[in-house]
């Protein structure tokens, strides 16, 4: 693939895909790297996401995970141009609207579908093409992800996120489906049929996703399909085992480890954010690793064994810290403090340790107030103002320090009860995001209990830094700890999947487009 004419808008090309989880975030990934190796200057973009894992930018906003790992494909830092509308759901019939970073409104779903959605809806496409026409400018390509799928009928009045996006740019479209899923073809054709004509006009193309076995078994039915269509196969991508890349909801089950030796428990709330946050323990050789749903009654003679249990983020705070409560969870989490077990909390997790969580506001839900774990001596008051905060610096923990670049991103203002009880960690804050500029500012955060088994704090990707995740596992009990280096293998991975992409997908075609 080759750069575009300096003096030009940058080239650009979608990814739509049959279905959600066809593979157009990673595919997506995988071009952005293909020409960042080349020397392009390129980004990602998708113009509306829905997702509860969201990453903070360097502009003081917050995108899907998935536009942050792509945006580290192409060697860029995130930016709310790469994603202008994020859907966060707080239920199943409500989501907080993100409009270029920021949390403008609360709507129902009738506001994003119904018959009254025309002002929302305009209000989004105009944040989205404010923020693709920048990116065109600045970039010599763009590589854009579409939505689910494009065929869905009733969404493709005033859609913004797949063919609606693409019609109004004018952009050639290529669409991928998964194969291991069964039905590949009818997914192909099914989608295209339900296209309008001046759409299936500028699909130039598909892309056959996760194939096992031998090719020379597929290539009647994709001889098929081109003549049917009309439209070429661009590429019949491997299965690829044990590719390591940030899931954006999908919360992603350990590979099995021989030399696990210490157990680590994640409670699944119904809200769960950012669970990203715990891929460093996930793929450590030395961690026996369980996501725990909390949404069954506890039974105790059903879990795993666990040295440390965390308490992940959360989309709805006060919800799912009665959902835990209401299904005997907090009984499993006192048990475990019996027995010496350690407990962290990060982000929602840390507010529910505290004593109660006020919604003045009815931020996240109803207003009013809920009782917390009562494990540490803080309360909590959820804000209409979301703190959106890159941080850089050191966590300090058992008399030791460690190098922490992690990020904050929550509605909460959280208040110390007892004196005397030492915060545990001290970080500089990089993004100021009240005034709009870059402050170096010591920030003091999180809390241990007295018995040191109880450990809070707001920011997320700990683990990310190999000396803090050293220190944090340290302290939980874990001997000997050699930290995985996400960073590494996330890189190492999109190598892998670029390579892949060059052996196997008509690239040269898609520079045509």
């Amino acid at each position: 693939m080759k750069k575009s004419a300096k003096n030009h808008s940058a080239k650009m090309i979608m990814v739509q895909g049959t279905t959600s989880d066809a593979g157009k975030s990673t595919l997506v990934a995988g071009l952005c790297r293909v020409l960042s190796r080349k020397g392009v200057k390129v980004a990602p973009f998708k113009s509306q996401n829905m997702a509860l894992n969201s990453a903070v930018t360097c502009d003081g906003g917050e995108i899907g995970r998935a536009q942050a790992l792509q945006a580290y494909a192409c060697g860029l830092e995130p930016h709310t141009d790469f994603n202008p509308i994020l859907l966060k759901p707080s239920s199943d019939m409500c989501s907080q609207v993100i409009v270029q970073g920021k949390a403008l409104l609360a709507l129902d779903a009738k506001a994003f579908f119904g018959p009254d959605s025309q002002g929302y809806k305009t209000l989004a496409m105009d944040a989205v093409l404010d923020s693709f026409s920048r990116l065109r400018a600045k970039y010599e390509w763009v590589v854009i992800e579409g939505a689910g799928s494009p065929a869905e009928i009733n969404l493709r009045e005033g859609d913004i996120a797949n063919m609606g996006f693409a019609e109004a740019v004018d952009c050639p479209v290529i669409i991928i489906a998964d194969i291991d899923k069964g039905g590949v073809f009818a997914h192909l054709v099914g989608t295209l049929a339900l296209l309008s004509e001046s759409e299936q006009a500028r699909v130039k193309g598909f892309v056959i996703n996760r194939f096992r076995g031998d090719i020379s078994l597929l290539q009647s039915g994709i001889d098929w399909l081109e003549s049917y269509t009309n439209k070429p196969v661009l590429g019949v991508l491997p299965y690829l085992q044990d590719l390591h890349l940030e899931a954006e909801d999908a919360l992603v089950r350990a590979p099995k480890k021989v030399a696990a030796r210490f157990n680590v428990v994640v409670l699944v709330y119904p809200r769960i954010s950012n669970h990203t946050d715990f891929d460093p323990l996930r793929l450590h050789a030395n961690i026996a690793f369980s996501y725990v749903s909390i949404q069954a009654p506890f039974d105790p003679t059903s879990l795993p064994q666990a040295d440390l249990i965390i308490l992940p983020g959360s989309k709805s705070v006060r919800d799912d810290l009665a959902s835990l409560q209401m299904q005997g969870w907090d009984r499993y989490i006192k048990q475990h403090l019996r027995y010496g077990g350690k407990l962290l909390g990060i982000c929602g997790g840390y507010q529910m340790l505290g004593k109660s969580i006020f919604d003045p506001y009815g931020v996240e839900g109803d207003k009013g107030e809920s009782l917390g774990l009562n494990l540490l001596p803080i309360t909590t008051q959820l804000t209409r103002t979301k703190k959106l905060t890159q941080v850089t610096g050191h966590i300090r923990l058992m008399e030791r320090q460690a190098v922490i670049k992690g990020y904050e991103i929550h509605c909460g203002r959280t208040q110390l009860l007892a004196k005397g009880t030492q915060p545990v960690s001290f970080y500089e804050q990089e993004y100021d995001d009240i005034h709009d500029d870059v402050k170096s500012k010591l920030i003091k955060d999180g809390l241990v209990s007295n018995d040191n088994q109880v450990l809070g704090t707001y920011v997320h990707g700990i683990f990310d830094s190999p000396e803090a995740a050293e220190l944090v596992l340290s302290w939980a009990g874990m001997c000997d700890v050699t930290p995985l280096d996400v960073n590494a293998v996330k890189a190492q991975q999109l190598e892998r999947l670029a390579d892949v992409l060059e052996q196997h997908l008509d690239l040269a075609a898609i520079d045509k487009f």
